[in-house]
């Protein structure tokens, strides 16, 4: 990837998405790992499936049971018979060994067997042979082994506790449940196999019915997060999604993008014919997998069932002709052909022709669900490399000099041409909005006495070798080293000091006030006109909305918390949110879009009444004595906030934590009502400030998730709070169901608290 002369990312230069193609077939027994490999190379596959075991060992599986059975026929009256024990693998159990082309191989275990069985000697021979299994897999060097989901939702517990004793095996091994989008997986074993859940006696019978019958979407989702929550989301336990060739409602698949799915297989079913008659996936299906393919970690792809691999091709030849066909040669394929490629060629070609990634997604990778701290530039001197990544942003410092040219227009249409229009940026940084304040100063012919106020010694250096090397610059920009709450303003006549008639800064967070925009505008406020003065921005508001993001929540759990000062479930994050969910859907967006709700927290407006900074003063003087508070004389009480926000969660979910955003007004003109505003709220962004990159989400998360209810409603508190000193947050949900005409709480999370990591001002 490059950067243009202006510093932005050429989509032209974009690397093919990278995806990995694997061969899987549920009637594969007794070819050798090697000889799969060489014919699945052939083929054109990255990757080719094998059962750890063969049809000899469940023979011995089944001569066992029927040996039992047998035994207790015969002596019907015994008790306290213990159950059989199987032996080791034996050499011709198995066709697996160690070797070279183990990391191109996915183990799959035997899917005939049935952990959660209600009839003991079932379910105790299941994790046998799945303990053994998976044991021998990671011995042999395998990475990846897949287990076919629970046969029985009623017994999910059980499967689960056999889950998390195979987490222990081995420290390297990844374990994919392979599990349906909703209803039934389409790939099962062969008919020509039995499956032990067939030889259930009969007075354990009673009670095992499948549930069928239930229409509930979301089943198949229960059951992965229970076994995932009984695993406490362990890093080494993901999902092998089949994909259906019906997709269910856009909420659900929302749901399982957001869940950690390692795996995807495409069994034959999910292809449909097009008018050529060749194998294609459905308009929505190619938009899903789109979805994972841009995820920093793409999924693997199993193609299931689509052909045979000992008749895929003829050798290097047939490879070269699958992997870059003709248009001569596609054009005299016969349709209907049953060429055993067709599927892969076709993944090929949608891996070829995904679409460009956006200027944020571009700018963002790398970045994916990566939780950093936010930045505390009131506090810490940025680094040069800091402020460089912010200025790559393609939309913000034009937005910013849009604002600031209608801003001149309006003062020089009151000024009346008589002088120049003083603009101050504070917290210059390296000088991008003083550029900026310039370029607007010549767009509009309106005259500017420009001056830019820098704390961070370093970044004075390089304003001043700025304003003596830039033509733009040309010397004409007056320099300030000193923090602007402490800046006397621009010297005027007699030793007077002017008032400044725009003042301009970029100290908005995340959450918009989160790197203390409002105490440093209060602070500064003094230089600012008390008529007409204007701020850029005007104002910022803070939305937040509930999501789900397992990802995140597995992240913070593996991190150590070895600091003793701080906890890590007590932070606020800045994070690229990517692989996620919305938990509440607003009502006025429709299902296709399924766009969240995401609703106002607090807003703050500038230049701040006269009347609250005097207050201010007089308690930082003494000069007022007054109750309550959190601490310090209540100088900055102005600027706290706190808000109690309820969502209607239609489907049921776990709450990770809250998503916080903002919206600001840049400028808005009195005098031709034209508005220029930014916004990372996904419901406006697109709107007001497409391809925005400066500022990712910000995540506050929760120590124990909270379990929300089809239908049920969160309600989120949260508070600014100040002791004068530093301002940090603190948010709690509730969830709350209607019950005939009442309302009652079903759960509720801890008070989650920043204050000992705030941000000191």
């Amino acid at each position: 990837m490059t950067l243009s002369q202006g510093g932005q990312l050429l989509p032209s230069e974009e690397a093919a998405t990278p995806l990995y193609v694997g061969h899987h077939d549920t009637q594969r027994d007794e070819t050798s790992p090697s000889v799969l490999l060489a014919q699945a190379q052939e083929a054109g596959y990255d990757l080719v499936t094998l059962p750890v075991t063969n049809g000899g060992f469940q023979s011995h599986v089944l001569s066992v049971i029927e040996q039992y059975v047998t035994s207790l026929t015969r002596a019907p009256e015994a008790k306290g018979v213990p159950l059989p024990l199987l032996a080791p693998l034996a050499p011709d159990h198995t066709n697996l060994s160690p070797g070279e082309g183990t990391s191109s191989l996915v183990a799959f275990a035997s899917p005939w067997i049935d952990v959660g069985s209600p009839d003991p000697l079932i379910a105790h021979i299941s994790r046998q042979v799945l303990n053994l299994e998976v044991a021998y897999a990671a011995f042999c060097g395998i990475s990846n082994i897949a287990i076919r989901g629970p046969l029985n939702h009623a017994s999910i517990s059980q499967y689960g506790r056999a889950v998390l004793e195979l987490l222990g095996v081995s420290p390297y091994l990844q374990i994919h449940l392979l599990l349906p989008v909703s209803g039934e997986l389409e790939q099962d074993i062969s008919d020509e196999h039995t499956h032990l859940a067939e030889l259930v006696r009969p007075q354990y019978v009673k009670g095992t019915e499948m549930d069928e019958d239930d229409p509930n979407e979301y089943n198949s989702w229960d059951v992965w997060n229970t076994i995932r929550s009984m695993c406490n989301y362990n890093s080494k336990l993901s999902i092998a999604l089949e994909l259906p060739r019906q997709l269910p409602p856009l909420s659900l698949q929302s749901r399982w993008f957001s869940e950690p799915v390692r795996m995807l297989s495409l069994p034959r079913t999910s292809f449909i014919r097009n008018g050529k008659g060749y194998p294609v996936l459905s308009n929505a299906l190619q938009q899903y997998l789109s979805r994972f393919l841009r995820l920093r970690f793409a999924p693997l792809l199993l193609l299931s069932n689509v052909a045979h691999l000992s008749t895929a091709g003829d050798g290097a030849a047939s490879q070269s002709r699958i992997m870059n066909p003709t248009p001569a040669e596609a054009a005299t394929q016969p349709a209907g052909q049953e060429d055993r490629t067709l599927h892969l060629q076709y993944m090929r070609h949608l891996q070829q022709t995904q679409p460009l990634r956006s200027p944020i997604e571009r700018f963002g990778q790398g970045y994916q669900d990566y939780m950093q701290s936010p930045l505390q530039p009131l506090t810490d001197n940025l680094e040069s490399i800091t402020y460089e990544v912010f200025e790559k942003d393609p939309i913000k410092y034009e937005w910013y000099e849009r604002a600031i040219a209608l801003a001149l227009k309006d003062l020089d249409a009151r000024f009346g041409n008589q002088r120049a229009v003083i603009v101050a940026v504070v917290g210059a940084g390296r000088g991008p909005l003083v550029t900026r304040v310039l370029q607007a100063s010549q767009k509009t012919g309106v005259a500017v006495d420009c001056w830019a106020v820098e704390k961070n010694p370093n970044a004075y250096v390089l304003l001043q070798k700025r304003n003596r090397s830039d033509p733009l610059w040309n010397n004409q920009v007056n320099l300030a080293k000193s923090d602007m709450r402490s800046w006397s303003g621009p010297p005027g006549l007699a030793g007077r000091t002017n008032t400044v008639d725009i003042l301009v800064s970029e100290l908005l967070g995340s959450f918009g006030d989160n790197e203390l925009s409002p105490e440093c505008l209060d602070g500064v406020q003094h230089v600012l006109h008390p008529v007409h003065g204007i701020s850029i921005p005007q104002s910022y508001s803070a939305h937040l909305t509930p999501i789900a993001t397992p990802k995140l929540h597995a992240d913070l759990l593996s991190r150590s918390s070895l600091d003793v000062t701080s906890d890590k479930w007590e932070l606020p994050y800045v994070v690229m949110l990517h692989q996620y969910d919305y938990l509440a859907v607003s009502p006025e967006t429709a299902e296709e879009q399924h766009g969240p709700d995401v609703q106002e927290a607090w807003s703050f407006a500038h230049p701040a009444p006269a009347t609250l900074l005097v207050q201010a003063q007089k308690r930082a003087g003494g000069m007022i004595d007054a109750g309550g508070g959190v601490g310090g004389d209540g100088t900055n009480e102005h600027n706290s906030r706190s808000c109690q926000l309820r969502f209607k969660c239609d489907n049921r979910g776990f709450c990770h934590g809250l998503a916080g955003y903002f919206e600001t007004v840049l400028y808005h003109s009195s005098s031709t009502g034209q508005k220029v505003e930014l916004s990372t709220n996904p419901v406006t962004m697109a709107e007001k400030s497409k391809d925005m990159i400066s500022w990712f989400p910000i995540f506050f998360p929760f120590r124990t998730p909270l379990y929300v209810p089809d239908g049920a409603e969160l309600e989120v508190s949260m508070w600014r709070q100040t002791d004068d000193r530093k301002v940090w947050y603190e948010w709690m949900a509730e969830v709350h169901e209607e019950a005939n005409g009442k309302r009652r709480g079903l759960g509720m999370s801890e008070l989650h608290t920043s204050r000992k990591n705030g941000c000191l001002m």
